[in-house]
């Protein structure tokens, strides 16, 4: 009991000291990794992403790379002024902005921490314009400057974290850890 306690005064302190909050919305949330765990990741798998579809990623000279490339760099000068001029510049000053455009059929967009975005052709006759567009785009490029991948990831540590810890805790005893990996999974 007494080994149970300290694991949850530990996951307490530990989930208390990780609690921040999202710049622009003011919403607390848990962040057990940073951006120097997060963005070489994003970085890499861009990279590989990219690697992976070479034949599929639009030269800059087609016409559907060159608008959406445009309009991407419009909302990439719009949040970095905004993030600067209201005091968030460091949050995104390790971003490396990239746009790329995938030929592919899939109604999709994204964007990785870091600001590295994909925009699949199949997506742009539903954007019709622009404006259209850059919705889309402003959509994903907002859940990067909010930090979701971190977050998500931070999510499964500790639900990752509570499994090993409950697993440990209830080792001795058969039956309590069978219940507790039935109902936990």
């Amino acid at each position: 009991m007494k080994k149970l306690f300290i694991l949850g005064a530990a996951i307490t302190s530990l989930t208390i000291s990780s609690c921040t909050t999202v710049p622009l919305t003011g919403r607390s949330r848990l962040n057990l990794v940073g951006d120097s765990q997060v963005l070489p990741m994003a970085f890499q798998a861009y990279g590989e992403f990219l690697t992976e579809n070479k034949g599929a990623v639009l030269s800059p000279s087609n016409a559907q790379a060159q608008q959406v490339k445009r309009v991407g760099n419009n909302i990439i000068a719009s949040v970095k002024a905004y993030m600067n001029n209201n005091g968030y510049g460091e949050s995104i000053k390790n971003y490396q902005w990239e746009v790329n455009v995938v030929q592919s059929k899939e109604l999709n967009a994204w964007c990785m921490p870091g600001g590295k975005i994909v925009v699949y052709t199949g997506l742009l006759p539903v954007t019709k314009d622009d404006a259209g567009l850059a919705t889309v785009m402003g959509h994903e490029i907002a859940h990067a400057i909010a930090g979701h991948s971190a977050e998500r990831m931070s999510k499964e540590m500790v639900s990752q974290g509570i499994g090993v810890a409950g697993n440990v805790a209830l080792s001795k005893n058969a039956q309590s850890q069978s219940i507790f990996n039935t109902l936990y999974g």
